[in-house]
């Protein structure tokens, strides 16, 4: 439960980030394409939230390919909730000056940050029990422990 609070938090900052970025980069030059912004958003929440990509390069046991994975997903994670809430849902809020929260990059790039984030931290929080696993040191101890007892009898 923990995880997926962390992964929604991370994915919202990431997602809000980016959006009030983009919102920013459209006043000053125009650009304002919702399909790229929304999809860097899920690109960027899936190579930073669950294992991040620096995690998996330093792992020897790992690839680094899960990451990669993960954010191409995530674009298409992205341009797939844009269009399920700009065409689809095409919902309406008004907020202090902002004459509709969903058509606005900050908002909409945290909401789709944030549930891309909660996915990608609870997809990697499974299996990760550490209490039930052995370290290695210890599996290979009691493996020779257990060779040792059969060569006694």
């Amino acid at each position: 439960m923990i995880k997926l609070l962390v992964g929604i938090l991370k994915g919202a900052v990431i997602g809000g980030a980016l959006g009030y970025g983009f919102y920013a980069l459209g006043n000053a030059t125009g650009f304002s394409n919702p399909w790229i912004i929304y999809g860097l958003i899920g690109a960027f929440v899936g190579l930073f939230v669950g294992k991040p990509i620096w995690s998996l390069i330093r792992d020897k046991n790992s690839t680094s390919w899960i990451s990669i994975l993960k954010s191409a997903f995530g674009f298409g994670i992205g341009c797939g909730l844009y269009a399920l809430v700009n065409r689809v849902l095409d919902p309406e809020l008004a907020i202090a000056g902002v004459a509709n929260v969903f058509d606005w990059s900050p908002t909409l790039g945290g909401a789709i940050g944030a549930v891309y984030g909660g996915f990608v931290e609870l997809d990697d929080a499974i299996g990760d029990d550490k209490s039930a696993q052995k370290p290695r040191s210890a599996q290979a101890a009691q493996a020779t422990d257990s060779a040792s007892k059969a060569k006694k009898k």
